[in-house]
Parts: C-alpha cells; structure tokens; sequence
C-alpha cells in the first residue's frame, strides 16, 4: 500500500476505504434501491417523472422483451440516445437480461456507428429516431439483429407526446427518412415485453457489464470494459464523498451531461440514483432555457456539468435571476474547471463549484475536491477513497511531493481492459496501476495538479479528440496531402480543433474541407480554424512534428 498523504485533509465522515463488494452485481443494487425508494420519483424530463417502481416495472418488460428476441447474456447492445427517460429503463433492462452496454453518442457520424459498432460485436441498439438515417447507412456492415428507435415524446404521456412528436418531426423537421428492417418503438417494446417472463440475470462481480468507448492516451476508439465491481466500486467512492452534504433520498439532482458520458453515467445514473435521488435530466444542455426552467420547477440541490456550461450559465441573464438557494453541491469534470468561473458561480448561486478528475479507464472518478467548498481550486482534488496514485518519472519510479511527473493511479475502480485490445491494455495497466497520460505533481498535503494532459490529446466542452482520427478523416480527402490536427485555446469551449493542411490540388478551400470533416465526424471534432501549409515540420524519419506547431502557436 502506498502512503497516503491525503487522508488526513479528507472531510470529517469520508471513510479512508469503500467496500467494492458490497454489492456483487450491479442488478442486486437495482433491485434494492428501486425497491428501498419504490414510491420515490426517480427520473424527470421535459415535466414528466417516473418512480423507482415504475422504472423498476418497465425496466423488467424491456429486459423480458430483449430475451425474447433472441438476446443471450454477454451479446453487446447500443444505447444511442440523448437525455430520455427511456435510457436509465433501457440500461436496467439490458443488465437484468445480462446484456453488455455499448453506450454510443447518438451524434456520431456513419463512420464512428460503424467502428464502434463491428468493433464491439453489438447485435442490438436502441436509437433516438432522428438519428437512425445514420444507421441505415452503416447497417449491413454490422451484425445488428434488434433495432428499437425511441421518440422524444413517447415516455410523456398520451397527449404531451403526440404533441411533442409532431412537433419535432413535423415543424422541426428533426427525424430524417429512414428505412430500417423489423424496427419496433421502444413503447411497443414495452408493451410486447409484458407477455414474457423475465430470466434475472444473476451474474458475477467480475463480469463486463459495459463497454464505455475511450480512445485512451493515444491512437483509434477503444472500448473500456467496466465490471459491476468497478462501477460499484466508484459508485461508492461518489457516494462516500458526497454523504457528509446529503440528505439521502431527500436529494434533487440536475443531470444536463448526456448519460452515454461515463461522468454522468455513473454519477448521477449509478451513484446519485442509488442514493434516492431524483434525477432531472435534460436532454439538450445548450438549452439553457430547459435548464432554468429545471430549476424554476424543481428545488435543485445538486448539479453537475463542464467549466463551458457553467460559463454559459453565468453569462445567461435569466439565469441570474433564479433562486438557486437550495442548491449545496455543484461538481464540474470532463475538462478542467476555471478559477474565474468557479470563483463567479460561488458568487451567483451561493455554492461551491467543485472540480473533479478521472478517466473512463477508471470508470471515471480517481480524485476529488470535498464537495462542501473547502478543497483549493486550481487542484483536482484529493483521491477517492481505496483509490491509490502517484507521481512517476520516465522509468516509473515514484516522485516526491511538488515534483512534476505522470499521475498513476489504482483502485477497484480501474477497468479490466480494453475489449480485444491486449496489447494496448498492457500499455496503460502495469500491475494495476493506470497510467493516466496527464503530467501532475502532488502537493504536500495531497492535493494533485495536473500540469499538463495527455501530449496530444484535444478537450473540447469535456469530450476527447484525438488528432489521429482526425488526421485519418482530412487525409482520406482527395484534394489533401498532408494534415496535422492540434488543439488550440478557445474562450467557449475549452479547445478546439485546429487543422494544418498541405494542399494537394490548388482549389481546396476551407468550406469544402469542413464540409467533408461534418459529413465524417461529430461536430465537436470538426475543426473550427484551418490553415494553409506549404508543408509541415517532420523529424528526420518523416513524422509529423506536432509538438513544433504547438509552440508556434504559444
């Protein structure tokens, strides 16, 4: 065991260690909680709440009808859907038939459905309508059997949702035609589902109940496969971190972070849920309309988001001018949290703004600042409890307090691997110890700062890029030669994408080449500034200088 200096400033009623056994399955913790809270609202969107037991309910049908498609337990399934009251019923349904979730980015392009889908060997997805045009497309490439769609309003009741779907696939013109094979909605799902008994799947600690997909520290998307105990191992280590400020089953969470994002996912869809909190989920966060809204109708006592949306929110004047005195626990991950803003959010709401780190490798938190606001900002926090890191040099071996090295980091938290990727596993785990890829040093009292993150790595509004992917993208285009792609500071969203571009043909210009980049990837990787190169700096054996193009743009 490695010293730790951090406990000592732990909070008092944060345990040094959680038990990731207390549970051996992450159906054993459903069943309990919807149980425990049963008459509880449990998750709300767009007015609408469902209870524990209602979740509980239809989450058993849709279990019930996925096993009576043919699903078997270890078969991959996709859920590919924004903020709907469908996904927390779809993703317990999934685990009690004992399937794998695949959760997906309902904004991915044809390309990225395809590599994520083949790669993980999915045969079920579940997909919002105005997405599924993309699936057509990538369909016969995959070895999908069951696709159920889901509709915006169709959770909403009888008269809310008809209007609500008429509205977004007629006025809005949101749902493009599509022609998909033996589609069922995800309502009919339900309904067929009550003509079948549900088999339980019991299951085993160890057992991979998620792939969360990561391009790591480098290279091409790879799927995290996250076990019940990792993800009730980290589940406990959020709750224990937030125990001392809460009130259990008294709680009203605004969730604006998609779930299919491992901070939400497991925050507040595993963590905060288990603890009878109600979840007010929203389903598109740059409406910050919806989200004041949220707080006009709910007392909310606890949010999470990223540094841009807090930022938006703080320059959103109708905001300003809501009552936020119930609020007690804000937290910010996914990208770091900037003094200015977590200093203006303190000022607006009256609570602290809480920055916290971790990776969807370690299913996702490693560190945390105590959520009552007396953590230091520009920090990551302090270590989650039974979660051990360190400072490494080049070779490994451990660094002082304030000495600038990688952060590693260990615990019941850090995942088995990546699906079918041993190779790339044995790269980022060496006897446990997860090598992070962001450079930090320890203060003396335990408290860790990242200095920098991972070499090449680009955060966009908390989403990773990675210049190789987009790099691939650009190159593939016929008037390129050669592309590097680098992140560079932006105001609003953290980073952006920049492309250095040498042309091959002379016409290229920079409408065409975005245009080509948005028909090939979601847009938050699409590049925001291009520039013209008549060539780009290499080392000696012809590879791209990335590090040179950074510096110029210092």
């Amino acid at each position: 065991m490695e010293e730790r200096p951090w406990l000592a400033n732990y909070p008092k009623g944060i345990p040094a260690n959680i038990d990731p056994d207390a549970y051996a399955t992450l159906n054993d913790l459903i069943s309990e909680v919807c149980e425990k809270y049963s008459n509880q609202a449990a998750y709300a969107c767009m007015g609408k709440a469902l209870t524990f037991k209602e979740i509980d309910k239809m989450s058993t049908q849709f279990g019930a009808y996925l096993q009576s498609r043919g699903l078997e337990p270890g078969d991959r399934i996709a859920l590919m859907m924004p903020n709907l009251l469908q996904y927390p019923i779809a993703l317990f349904g999934a685990l009690r038939a004992g399937l794998i979730v695949v959760n997906t980015n309902p904004l991915y392009t044809a390309r990225e459905m395809r590599h994520q889908f083949t790669d993980s060997g999915v045969k079920a997805v579940i997909i919002a309508e105005m997405f599924a045009h993309n699936l057509e497309k990538i369909y016969g490439d995959t070895n999908i059997k069951v696709i159920i769609t889901a509709s915006v309003g169709e959770m909403l009741g009888t008269i809310k949702g008809s209007f609500t779907n008429f509205f977004v696939r007629t006025v809005k013109g949101m749902v493009p035609k599509y022609n998909l094979p033996n589609t069922v909605t995800f309502s009919d799902a339900l309904k067929q589902g009550k003509k079948f008994k549900l088999q339980l799947h019991k299951g085993a600690a160890n057992d991979t109940v998620i792939h969360q997909y990561t391009g790591g520290t480098t290279g091409v998307a790879k799927g995290a496969m996250l076990t019940n105990r990792n993800l009730i191992a980290n589940m406990q280590q959020i709750r224990s971190m937030m125990d001392p400020v809460i009130t259990e089953g008294k709680e009203i969470a605004l969730s604006p972070l998609p779930m299919y994002h491992i901070f939400a996912f497991t925050v507040n869809c595993l963590a905060l849920m288990s603890r009878g909190t109600l979840n007010v989920i929203i389903t598109n966060a740059r409406d910050l309309g919806s989200i004041n809204d949220a707080f006009k109708s709910y007392d909310i006592t606890i949010m999470t988001g990223v540094n841009t949306l807090f930022n938006a929110l703080l320059n959103n004047k109708d905001f300003k001018e809501l009552d936020t005195s119930k609020l007690k626990i804000t937290v910010g991950g996914g990208m770091a949290v900037q003094r200015a803003v977590a200093e203006e959010w303190l000022r607006v709401t009256g609570c602290p703004l809480t920055e916290g780190y971790g990776m969807t490798e370690s299913s996702p938190v490693i560190s945390c600042n105590p959520v009552d606001g007396s953590g230091k900002l520009g920090t990551i926090g302090l270590p989650a409890p039974s979660t051990d890191v360190k400072i490494v040099d080049d070779q490994g071996n451990t660094l002082p307090p304030n000495e600038i090295g990688e952060l590693w980091a260990k615990g019941p938290q850090v995942m088995k691997g990546y699906y079918n990727r041993p190779s790339d596993t044995a790269k980022t785990i060496t006897d446990g110890w997860l090598h992070t890829g962001d450079i930090a040093k320890m203060h003396e009292d335990g408290y860790l700062q990242i200095v920098d993150r991972k070499k090449d790595m680009i955060l966009v509004s908390g989403f990773n890029v990675y210049p190789n992917e987009v790099e691939d993208v650009i190159a593939a285009h016929p008037k390129v030669l050669e592309v590097a792609a680098i992140g560079v500071k932006d105001d609003k969203s953290g980073e952006v994408v920049k492309a250095f571009i040498v042309k091959k043909d002379k016409s290229l210009d920079k409408d065409e080449i975005i245009a080509y980049c948005r028909e090939n990837m979601t847009g938050y990787k699409v590049p925001k500034q291009i520039e013209w190169r008549e060539e780009l700096p290499k080392t000696n054996v012809g590879k791209i200088l990335r590090r040179v193009l950074k510096e110029e743009e210092k």
